[in-house]
């Protein structure tokens, strides 16, 4: 699925389920495509490399937001952003890391239903003992022929969770 959500893609109005945008590598720049994808979430969350705070601000307007840092994130700006977060989403339990080399625990065994991580701009999803494991890929300058994406969460009953990676149109090459 690509662009924002549809109408049926959002959750119902009757809240049987969170939406959760998930969006990474941005560095310092914060598409209207990317932020126009991710409308509609009920809480944000980005992976690191932010780049600048002007992007966090952008995604504020949007929706809550939970950031941690990347290793491109310098300056005192970023030194208030954690390494690691979690976020609480529909009763569902959210680890949060810029690069998944650095977990250093063992997600079901912890509680979580998904670990979200950006670092190496390639978007996937892959379920590992029950945990959902999503990385948005990036939403920044391209890099090489890497896709320019953002990912949607859902949250429903039972902390059950599914993602979507939302390749994000090509209306330029930056």
């Amino acid at each position: 699925m690509k662009g924002a959500p549809a109408a049926a893609d959002r959750c119902p109005m009757t809240r049987t389920c969170t939406l959760v945008g998930i969006i990474s590598d941005t560095h310092g720049l914060l598409r209207p495509e990317a932020a126009e994808a991710l409308r509609g979430c009920d809480v944000i969350v980005h992976a690191g490399d932010v780049g600048t705070p002007a992007v966090l601000a952008g995604l504020r307007e949007i929706a809550p937001t939970v950031a941690v840092r990347g290793n491109n994130d310098k300056g005192v700006w970023a030194g208030t952003l954690p390494e690691t977060a979690v976020v609480e989403a529909g009763g569902a339990s959210l680890y949060v890391l810029h690069n998944l080399n650095a977990l250093d625990l063992d997600p079901a065994a912890a509680g979580f239903q998904a670990v979200i991580a950006g670092h190496s701009h390639r978007p996937g999803i892959e379920n590992r003992q029950g945990v959902l494991f999503v990385n948005p890929g990036s939403a920044g300058p391209r890099r090489f022929t890497l896709p320019v994406a953002v990912a949607r969460l859902r949250v429903r009953r039972a902390k059950r969770v599914e993602a979507e990676v939302v390749e994000l149109p090509r209306l330029d090459q930056r």
